[in-house]
């Protein structure tokens, strides 16, 4: 596959999307998830190319929204489902769900959409899905303990792109991993022709470790999880109050995550504990214990009968005297009391096992003295010792817990990835039930049908619109009174099919779309137009004649364009000129008689039809009525006047005239 062929792939996205495995299934799939997670491409551009994927896919041309009104239209039909989204990540999925004009694609979204409403929306749903994002790389990760180490060039290089947080050693020889054992703790091997050998330090010959992460780098895998634990027990929590199967057990799940800390170490070893305080407290301790045996010794010279006072004795070995050879000769029992007090202090207070007991042995093993000291040498050596002991087993614990996380990284991979369809199918039937919506019918050929159709982009509470009938196949003109809702109408129209060529759910109690291939919704122009953007008008009305089949045009009042005897007929030429193509066509105009007149053939004309005026207001009946002319506002309030007046004659001559 041409990666650049793709919309939205660039020479860098190409080149950074060649870099993770199988890219080419991400992208036939439409993949948004794996998607985002490759380097440099944000939510919002792996919507986009996911869109370009599926057009492929599709073999869709594309141009489906063929005007700006038809696409601000889509943009407002796209808001209504993206605010219903809790994640970042849903609100761009559901930017994959565009107005196509392919069956097929129209088939798969239905297909989504359908299962999506039969969820119940749910706010315990909709809270956990707060904390529930696609899955971060952990970031500055660095290993210096160990390296990985070949003599081949291409595996050197693969072995620096799969492990950037390892140093990657050349080793054409045995004498070069030995120098190499005694910079590193630990060195790996990727060349199998040194299996077998004697190593002075540290190396393990493992020609399959670049797909070992867990042998190589289990820090990377618990930092993964540590990272992402908030993201996890979202997920975790949306399958539970769903109900929905888990791509993994999730006891075992929490289970893990407990035993890794937020900076990726180990927690929940207690053999660890105890070594990590250990080598924390080691000073602390041995200063303590300490103390003890001086303290032993000062209470035993106070009360010890020799020539002189013990009180004058103590003064003189605080100052400084030498006092080895008298502990030796008088208090030689209180010293070795004193040293025994300070070894249980130390090996208490640091809970040492048998084996670690024997260094404290040499820390307090010198000559008598008073104050006691310590010897440094040995305290140093302790510490090594217990660094050493602690690595080794925090290293055994992550390996060991690196080969679950293992096992566990493409399964919570899958259950973040459901967590956030959830969203989106949430986003889709909450959206469905918000505004009473069902799933309409696509067909090939027949215009469209609404039935009870309510737009929910009306100023006004979605329970207060009035819903409208109204069924079209073919060239119509649209008449009504002045803000008798034609342009709400067109609207509702333009929603509906816009909303069915996504594959949605429609705001009507039924709908029957025919599938068209373009939209061209042409908004009420704002004053008559200069002579040059009328001709611009006139040419984009031509481009749109040709090759009109299947298409659906929309415009509201175009006879504002110029004046309005000229309007007229220019628009009866249009709409003559698109009757003789497969083409369904709403033209609403204040201008349908003339229009009527001035056309060669017979345009069929829908009126929205004014009930009176009560109170001043406007009376009318939303839903279209076929093959009607509705009377204008100017001739619905002369008919009431005629009505109202004790002498009518003067408003029944004005009434002839309409």
């Amino acid at each position: 596959m041409e990666l650049e062929s793709i919309p939205g792939i660039g020479s860098k996205t190409a080149d950074a999307l060649a870099a993770v495995d199988d890219p080419e299934t991400i992208i036939e799939t439409g993949d948004v998830l794996a998607l985002s997670r490759v380097r440099g491409i944000s939510e919002g551009r792996a919507a986009l190319i996911a869109r370009g994927a599926i057009r492929r896919r599709h073999d869709d041309p594309g141009g489906f929204l063929a005007t700006d009104r038809a696409k601000s239209l889509y943009g407002d039909a796209l808001s209504l489902l993206q605010e219903r989204a809790v994640t970042r990540y849903g609100k761009k999925r559901l930017e994959t769900f565009y107005p196509s004009g392919v069956q097929s694609r129209i088939d798969e979204a239905q297909a989504i959409v359908e299962t999506a409403m039969e969820r119940e929306p749910s706010d315990a749903v909709r809270d956990a899905l707060q904390g529930v994002e696609p899955l971060a790389d952990p970031t500055g990760l660095r290993i210096r303990d160990r390296c990985l180490a070949t003599g081949d060039g291409e595996r050197y290089a693969e072995a620096k792109r799969r492990y950037p947080e390892i140093s990657v050693e050349t080793a054409e020889d045995a004498r070069s991993i030995d120098e190499l054992a005694r910079s590193y703790s630990t060195v790996i091997v990727l060349d199998e022709q040194f299996a077998g050998l004697d190593w002075s330090g540290d190396v393990t010959v493992e020609p399959a470790a670049l797909d070992q992460p867990e042998l190589v780098a289990p820090e990377r895998l618990l930092a993964f999880f540590a990272v992402n634990r908030s993201r996890l027990e979202a997920a975790a929590a949306v399958h539970r109050i769903t109900g929905m199967e888990p791509a993994c057990d999730l006891e075992t799940l929490a289970d893990v995550l407990s035993r890794v800390h937020d900076d990726g170490t180990i927690v929940g070893d207690e053999e660890l504990t105890r070594l990590n305080v250990a080598v924390d407290d080691l000073d602390a301790a041995v200063g303590t214990a300490t103390t003890v045996a001086d303290n032993h010794l000062r209470d035993a010279i106070k009360k010890q009968d020799v020539t002189i006072q013990g009180q004058d004795f103590l003064s003189l070995v605080e100052q400084g005297a030498r006092v080895d050879s008298l502990l030796a000769r008088e208090l030689s029992d209180e010293y070795d009391a004193a040293i025994e007090k300070a070894r249980y202090e130390l090996v208490t207070a640091l809970q040492l096992d048998e084996g670690e007991a024997e260094f404290v042995e040499q820390i307090f093993g010198g000559e008598p003295t008073f104050p006691v000291t310590y010897r440094e040498d040995a305290v140093s050596r302790f510490r090594t010792e217990l660094t050493a002991e602690r690595d080794r087993r925090a290293n055994k614990l992550k390996a060991t817990l690196a080969a679950e996380l293992a096992t566990l990284q493409e399964p919570v991979e899958e259950l973040v990835r459901a967590a956030l369809e959830i969203d989106v199918e949430q986003a889709i039937a909450t959206f469905a039930r918000d505004y009473d919506c069902v799933l309409p019918t696509v067909t090939a050929t027949g215009g469209f049908t609404i039935e009870a159709g309510r737009s929910p982009l009306l100023d006004v509470e979605f329970t207060n619109v009035e819903p409208v009938d109204y069924s079209v196949s073919g060239v119509t003109l649209l008449s009504g009174v002045n803000s008798g809702g034609k342009t709400s109408t067109l609207d509702l129209v333009g929603l509906v099919v816009i909303f069915a060529h996504m594959g949605m759910p429609v705001p009507a109690a039924r709908a029957e779309i025919q599938r068209f291939s373009e939209l061209h919704y042409y908004a009420k122009s704002q004053g008559t137009l200069d002579a040059g953007a009328f001709e611009s008008t006139l040419r984009d009305f031509g481009s749109l004649v040709d090759g009109a089949d299947g298409r659906l045009v929309l415009v509201d009042e175009l006879e504002s364009i110029t004046e309005p005897g000229a309007s007229a007929k220019i628009i009866a030429g249009i709409l003559e000129a698109l009757t003789e193509t497969d083409t369904t066509a709403v033209f609403v105009s204040h201008l349908a008689g003339e229009i009527q007149d001035a056309a060669a053939v017979s345009i069929a004309v829908d009126g929205i039809r004014a009930k009176g005026l009560v109170d001043g207001e406007l009376q009318v009946d939303r839903s279209p009525k076929k093959d009607h002319l509705a009377r204008s506002t100017p001739e619905l309030i002369v008919e009431k006047l005629a009505g109202e007046a004790k002498d009518s004659r003067f408003y029944e001559s004005l009434l002839e005239k309409f």
